[in-house]
């Protein structure tokens, strides 16, 4: 089985990310071929700064290292490192219905969010889609506001084999439903467009107050409160025990505790589940150049894989 997944360099990486992908990838290395990449063809989608997205790129690579990616089974690469993935995209350009892209949720999502359309926004599912038929993967980890891209993945290379042969392997997605969306500081899904992220790594005091201002109602410290309905309990589930979330619940419907004291159990929790994550990071960090011709020779590895699938795609449509 070949996995694959990738992430955008889009800024500091979130507890979203954390859960909804990045320890998907750690566990799924042990059940098969991993293949991971730094999407940074994606990224340019929002024309970041050119040093912003270089910095951008070296501290996701760090984070990724540091949660716990074994490159000794999986192909950790930067998406731009594999020229070829350009080339396929061109050509499941034509062969993708353009219904395809205007029926896809996350374009118009983007869009009314305020987001300045552009064409590399507008067909970005055709570039993931590239990314993932590439490496022929079977598995693909998404989070749901993913799925229906996989889905035109899926589409695109049946579509594909029909017209040219059995050139792809056909995807399956993996979006476990318990941490598939991870909510955010205000109850949306946690995401860096709403501006309501958890940093994984960050400053102890400045990780503090920004568990502290996540969203709740306006109950009192004495008032019974609903665990079902809150962010804090949401959050705090992900890194609590069975035992340890079920007496977080029970303090809430008795009263006389506060969401402040659910927001520091929730702090503590986080802090000490990413320690060990804190000073692997910083070890990376103090060696660069190790990060650098890892990722170097990795990327020559994830080329000679794309190169294997592109050469049947070339001949297959004539090119060759």
């Amino acid at each position: 089985m070949r996995i694959l997944t990738g992430i955008q360099p889009s800024g500091v990486p979130h507890l979203g990310n954390y859960f909804g992908a990045m320890r998907q990838v750690c566990d799924l290395q042990e059940k098969g071929e991993s293949f991971l990449f730094i999407a940074d063809y994606h990224a340019l989608t929002t024309n970041p700064e050119p040093e912003q997205l270089r910095e951008r790129i070296l501290n996701l690579t760090l984070d990724f290292l540091a949660c716990g990616v074994d490159t000794e089974k999986t192909v950790f690469f930067r998406q731009s490192a594999v020229p070829e993935v350009c080339e396929l995209m061109w050509i499941l350009n034509t062969v993708t219905p353009l219904g395809f892209l205007e029926r896809a949720h996350s374009y118009k999502d983007k869009i009314a969010k305020g987001f300045l359309p552009n064409n590399g926004l507008f067909s970005y599912p055709v570039l993931m889609a590239a990314d993932i038929l590439l490496y022929n993967a079977n598995l693909v980890p998404v989070g749901k506001d993913q799925k229906q891209h996989l889905e035109i993945t899926r589409d695109l290379a049946i579509k594909f084999n029909n017209e040219y042969g059995e050139i792809f392997t056909i995807p399956d997605g993996y979006i476990p439903d318990q941490v598939a969306i991870v909510p955010g500081l205000d109850g949306q899904k946690m995401s860096k467009s709403y501006n309501n992220t958890i940093p994984i790594f960050g400053k102890e005091k400045a990780l503090r107050k920004t568990v502290m201002s996540i969203v709740t109602d306006c109950k009192g410290l004495e008032e019974p409160k609903d665990p079902e309905s809150c962010n804090v309990v949401a959050l705090y589930k992900l890194f609590a025990s069975e035992t340890e979330l079920n007496a977080m619940k029970e303090k809430y419907r008795a009263g006389n505790y506060g969401y402040g004291h659910a927001k520091q159990e929730l702090f503590e929790k986080m802090w000490e589940f990413f320690a060990p994550m804190r000073t692997r990071r910083a070890e990376l960090e103090a060696n660069l150049d190790f990060v650098e011709e890892l990722l170097r020779k990795n990327g020559e590895k994830a080329r000679a894989a794309a190169s294997i699938t592109l050469d049947k795609v070339r001949s297959a449509v004539g090119l060759k």
